[in-house]
């Protein structure tokens, strides 16, 4: 997804709802306007669940 000020601000919204980077809140954000329903990240938390629509998988995790 394209840095748009769309993506920027609910990126934003996201890093301080969670207690997030800002550069994780912006990767969330695009993989939630996306629409994707699985993050594959070692640099969030395993399991956690963004807006209950994105969750975020450890590729590095046996769980994922």
């Amino acid at each position: 997804m394209p840095l748009s000020v769309e993506t920027h601000e609910h990126g934003l919204q996201i890093a301080e709802r969670f207690g997030l980077s800002v550069y994780d809140g912006m990767v969330a954000a695009a993989a939630l306007l996306a629409e994707c329903k699985i993050l594959y990240t070692e640099d969030m938390q395993h399991g956690r669940v963004f807006d209950r629509r994105l969750k975020i998988c450890n590729p590095f995790d046996a769980r994922c």
